[in-house]
């Protein structure tokens, strides 16, 4: 069965049926490491996706050099296209990184969001709360961190400052498959929902310092919290972050 691709954008489209196919399989592809489907490390055969998407296997070697063009995917010679693997270094620089922009995020989300915004936010953190019940009952942290992305991105959309909000998506998107293993360990999903409480009650209190600070400290991997996702890290894809 072939996967369906997304629509491409209007810009793709103008370009031909072959840059159109390529942008399909890119932005699915994209969605698919972001998800975890393919770990750091794993090969992405042209033939085998080829055959997958039904397209021959010039859109797909498109896709694949615009991946490796983003720094999604690495080609090699002999090995072909390869997930990139984050070293432990780089993880820690892109995590400060992350940390440091949702700060500003949220400094500008407590001046400058509406009341509109506000009541979204507070809804939102409710399905927070109903997903961390349900994950604390069936072990099963997913749904708590699509609920979670959403709580994040209500906060960037009130910061007012697209450009900002646009930089911290695509961070977040290269992070997420090791952002996943940060809410599987022992008690951070609890931990993570009892600080979207003190978050929101900043961003309500038009606090942008408190704000800031708060959400530093949440994106943040450190102490012994950092030790533990490094663990996790290690386990699930060893030296490919080594």
């Amino acid at each position: 069965m072939h996967t369906r691709m997304k629509s491409p954008p209007p810009s793709a489209q103008r370009n031909g049926p072959q840059q159109s196919a390529a942008e399909g399989i890119r932005q699915a592809l994209e969605d698919e490491i972001a998800g975890g489907r393919f770990a750091p490390g794993a090969r992405l055969e042209e033939v085998e996706l080829a055959g997958r998407f039904g397209v021959s296997r010039t859109p797909v070697r498109e896709a694949l050099r615009m991946l490796s063009a983003s720094g999604l995917i690495e080609l090699k010679q002999r090995k072909g296209a390869v997930v990139a693997a984050l070293s432990t270094d780089r993880l820690i620089e892109l995590f400060e990184a992350m940390s440091e922009m949702e700060g500003v995020c949220g400094r500008l989300a407590a001046r400058r969001i509406s009341d509109v915004e506000l009541a979204a936010l507070h809804d939102q953190h409710q399905v927070c709360g109903i997903a961390a019940r349900a994950a604390a009952d069936s072990n099963d942290a997913d749904s708590y961190y699509e609920a979670n992305a959403v709580f994040h991105a209500l906060i960037c959309k009130a910061s007012h400052n697209g450009y900002l909000a646009t930089e911290v998506s695509q961070l977040r998107r290269r992070l997420q498959p090791y952002r996943r293993l940060q809410l599987r360990m022992k008690g951070r999903i609890a931990e993570s929902y009892g600080e979207h409480q003190a978050i929101v009650a900043a961003i309500a209190a038009s606090d942008a310092d408190r704000a800031a600070e708060l959400l530093r400290e949440h994106v943040s991997v450190q102490g012994h919290r950092f030790a533990d996702w490094l663990a996790s890290v290690n386990a699930v894809y060893g030296a490919a972050a080594a």
